[in-house]
C-alpha cells in the first residue's frame, strides 16, 4: 500500500471512531438502544437515532 492509501485509511478510521463516541452515545442517550446496538454494524442507524426526537422514557435533558 502506498502512503496515500495509509493516510486515507487512517482518516476513515478516525471518522468512524468519532461517530462511535458521539453519534452512537447520543442515540443511546435518546433512548434508542436497539438502533445504537445495530448501528455498530450499520452506522447509518446511529444517524437516524440521533435525529429522532427523545423517547418518552428517556431522562429529561439527555439530548445534547
Amino acid at each position: 500500500m502506498s502512503v496515500l492509501e495509509w493516510i486515507l485509511w487512517i482518516v476513515l478510521a478516525s471518522v468512524y471512531l468519532v461517530a462511535l463516541f458521539t453519534v452512537c452515545v447520543l442515540t443511546f442517550r435518546k433512548g434508542y438502544v436497539v438502533l445504537g446496538i445495530l448501528g455498530i454494524f450499520l452506522p447509518f442507524l446511529w444517524l437516524i437515532g440521533a435525529v429522532l426526537p427523545d423517547k418518552r422514557g428517556a431522562p429529561a435533558g439527555s439530548a445534547m
